[in-house]
């Protein structure tokens, strides 16, 4: 099954719809960013730390899974030199818009991120890698590659699902799915996720996300803790994403 290209179709039927994630920035919010007035989220809600990204002018940027025209403007007017790798041609056809408009220059390129990243040895100062390691199945060869095409002291910003969203039920208030959750491996999964539209999603452990980063010689420095923004376990306060900031020496 090549669940990738149903997670593609997914990701461009709900952009289509509206879906959050998928509806690029402004006019005035890229304007805002001109002036040195910016936010960017690797999480739900929480903002990233400014000191995370350094200055960013003259730096080489891979948006990783980052498209849609919601951050990688926001690097470009900062003065990045921007590239952003995404699977879904409206995600992709959104930064194009984005930048056509405001005039700036980008690489944007479709491909898989489950897949050799298309890039030599040492090629960005920063990878930006919003929550998107739900939807693959394996996440250990992307930190990988990641630390491959990462100059030396280059840093990987990346936000992650920490599993517990996917043991409730729809509301968000019975136990209802046991860990780790994968669709390819438990049919019954699969047809509730593919009726409801949500696509192939994948639960990972901190021993996977923040432990893979560690194996493939990363070190991390920063970390932060978010909530989903919205829902029950939101309401109780519940921390059900991570985001971290990691280097290569």
């Amino acid at each position: 099954m090549d669940y990738q290209k149903i997670n593609a179709d997914t990701i461009d039927r709900w952009c289509r719809e509206g879906w959050e994630w998928g509806q690029p920035i402004s006019h005035e919010v890229y304007e805002k960013a001109l002036r040195g007035d910016w936010d960017v989220l690797l999480t739900p809600t929480k903002p990233v730390p400014h000191e995370w990204f350094g200055r960013l002018k003259g730096k080489k940027l891979l948006g990783l899974a980052s498209g849609g025209g919601q951050q990688i403007p926001i690097f470009a007017a900062l003065g990045a030199e921007c590239t952003v790798l995404d699977y879904s041609p409206q995600q992709c056809e959104s930064e194009r818009m984005v930048a056509e408009r405001e005039g700036y220059q980008v690489e944007i390129i479709r491909a898989d991120m489950t897949k050799p990243l298309p890039f030599p040895d040492e090629s960005f100062d920063l990878i930006f890698h919003p929550v998107s390691n739900c939807y693959i199945e394996k996440v250990e060869p992307v930190f990988r590659e990641c630390y491959r095409i990462l100059k030396k002291g280059g840093a990987l910003l990346g936000g992650y699902d920490t599993g517990i969203n996917f043991i409730y039920d729809e509301n968000e208030e019975q136990i209802t799915y046991t860990l780790p959750f994968n669709p390819l491996k438990n049919p019954a999964y699969f047809e509730e996720f593919m009726a409801n539209d949500l696509g192939v999603q994948f639960s990972h452990t901190l021993e996977e996300q923040i432990g893979g980063q560690l194996q493939a010689g990363f070190r991390l420095t920063h970390l932060y803790e978010d909530t989903n923004g919205q829902g029950n376990l939101h309401q109780h306060n519940v921390p059900s994403f991570v985001a971290t900031r990691s280097v290569k020496e």
